[in-house]
């Protein structure tokens, strides 16, 4: 079955490359990218299938179980504005493939040095298709948790990744509500560890597709955990909305800064680097900040607005980005 679903993509691949895209190149005068643009259509399609996959399986899933009544409707709708941006593959391809001629030019320089370029598949022979795609998942798994870490630590980024925190409503596509700044750096930074260690361009589409479903099924809606076992072997809906958790999944000892359970696949980091919270409730998310409070002068502090449209909240973490590096006062923005 696998095989005929691999078939079936491959010829879609083709066909809409052959009747669509290729004419189009050659009408614009873009022929020459016409290799970029046939792996383009293939992280189109593989955002495709997800969106179908996710709404199929993970809707009726938070209509049947949900961690929470859903309040604001709307910001699940804007929510999916985010994942179509972001599942059909325009942003992660162009990262990916502006890096990969740069990595090809860097490789080729060092062979002319006389220093063979780093593979990890090199370090064991034999090694199978499946273990190799194991070996990579965990590897930049690794990578993922330090930098969401450094999310959650430097002022001026989580100006722009409290973005993601700030759903109250978190859903099936809550993952892809970032900031653009945000994703880019991640993006960048996830594609230039996957080139470094030798990963395949069509490789690649498939780690970041199992590693995006994944991903949505944590965020979803959805009243679920995967047993004591379960729970430190995959991170759940449950470990995951602990993260988002007001006051908790972002905060260390009254801190705005810090949190617990960074890890983005495997909560393995969070039990080595000591941040996990196995906690077994199904907590409210947000920031806490959004929230109108009084401080411990007695002062009313109002709540900060995030935004409820695409651009509102893309500008306003521009705002918080600018009031964090000059440093001005948190309510101001």
């Amino acid at each position: 079955m696998i095989q005929h679903f691999i078939d079936w993509f491959a010829f879609l691949q083709g066909w809409l490359f052959e009747s669509v895209v290729e004419p189009l190149l050659f009408y614009t005068g873009l022929g020459e990218y016409a290799e970029d643009a046939f792996e383009g259509v293939e992280w189109f399609l593989a955002g495709a299938c997800e969106v179908a996959a996710l709404f199929l399986i993970l809707r009726p899933l938070e209509s049947l179980i949900p961690a929470q009544k859903m309040s604001d409707r709307h910001a699940r709708w804007n929510d999916f504005v985010y994942t179509l941006i972001h599942r059909l593959g325009f942003f992660t391809m162009a990262v990916f493939f502006t890096l990969d001629p740069i990595m090809d030019h860097v490789a080729g320089a060092l062979r002319m040095e006389g220093v063979h370029p780093f593979n990890l598949e090199s370090l064991v022979t034999g090694m199978s298709p499946l273990a190799s795609f194991l070996v990579y998942l965990v590897v930049l798994d690794f990578f993922d948790y330090w930098f969401h870490r450094g999310q959650h630590k430097f002022r001026w980024w989580w100006a722009l990744h409290s973005l993601h925190h700030s759903q109250q409503n978190m859903n099936l596509w809550s993952d892809d509500r970032n900031h653009l700044l945000d994703d880019l750096l991640r993006d960048v930074y996830l594609a230039f560890i996957a080139l470094a260690i030798g990963v395949a361009p069509s490789q690649y589409v498939l780690l970041v597709s199992v590693s995006r479903a994944l991903q949505s099924l944590q965020h979803a809606n959805v009243r679920l955990h995967f047993g004591w076992l379960g729970e430190r072997l995959l991170v759940s809906p449950r470990f995951h909305r602990t993260h988002h958790a007001v006051g908790i999944g972002h905060e260390s000892k009254g801190r705005e800064l810090g949190g617990c359970n960074f890890g983005v696949l495997l909560p393995v980091w969070d039990l080595l680097f000591r941040t996990a919270n196995f906690a077994t409730d199904f907590r409210g998310t947000g920031v806490r900040d959004q929230f109108e409070r009084v401080d411990a002068d007695g002062r009313l502090t109002p709540a900060r607005d995030y935004g409820r449209g695409f651009w509102r909240q893309q500008w306003l973490g521009i705002v918080r980005l600018a009031a964090s590096i000059s440093r001005r006062p948190r309510g101001t923005a």
